[in-house]
């Protein structure tokens, strides 16, 4: 594959395009990685015995032969992807939970809150449209590990994280995913509305969010 040196790194190429755009064919992996369908289909089987990947029938659109297969990465999957010090986060958040009671993991909490918003609109300040701004803190979201992509819609905009680096985090303290949407808000001000469509740890395969002008 095109700039790619070893196995791994191809599987992750080819799982990296399943997180991001979802069930896909081999096909359609070919092309947006410039290789052959019949190269990814080869990693494609070798994720699948692995337990990385599986695929279903792709619904007929007429004519004959075979269904397509739609391919899909599992959850397993994550383990190729950035998960920002899971055991160690897991830990400590136990750690702090055991000595200062939930009162102080939520002070923790609050505090990471505090500097994330500080640190977001400060990235933001000089963007002059909610188009710039989406698409800096989709760069921000990237840079930390999330896959973010900004996608435009009618009325606004798609805020997408195709992963989560910090999902056993998450699971194991809920108030790391409910300020996510404070640190947005705040980050995009007061003139925009914002709110959470899908989320990874309710059984989503990504994070996404609405974005749009608020209405006067």
């Amino acid at each position: 594959m095109t700039g790619i040196t070893s196995p791994t790194e191809a599987k992750r190429a080819v799982l990296g395009v399943l997180k991001r755009r979802g069930p896909c064919e081999a096909q359609d992996i070919a092309s947006e990685l410039g290789v052959t369908a019949m190269a990814v289909r080869q990693h494609l089987y070798a994720l699948e015995e692995e337990g990385l990947v599986s695929f279903a029938a792709a619904p007929k659109t007429g004519g004959r032969g075979r269904p397509s297969k739609l391919w899909c990465a599992e959850s397993p999957a994550d383990a190729l992807f950035a998960d920002a010090h899971a055991e160690l986060s897991v830990e400590l958040i136990g750690n702090i939970r055991s000595v200062f009671g939930e009162r102080g993991l939520t002070k923790l909490i609050e505090k990471r809150t505090e500097q994330q918003i500080a640190s977001y609109r400060e990235a933001l300040a000089s963007a002059q449209t909610l188009r710039e701004k989406v698409k800096r803190l989709a760069r921000l979201r990237s840079e930390a590990g999330y896959m973010a992509e900004a996608v435009a819609t009618d009325d606004g905009f798609l805020l997408i994280e195709n992963h989560c680096p910090i999902c056993r985090a998450a699971t194991a303290c809920s108030g790391l995913c409910r300020q996510e949407l404070e640190v947005f808000r705040a980050a995009l001000g007061r003139d925009v509305v914002i709110e959470r469509t899908d989320h990874i740890l309710a059984g989503a395969r990504r994070c996404a969010y609405t974005i749009h002008p608020r209405k006067l």
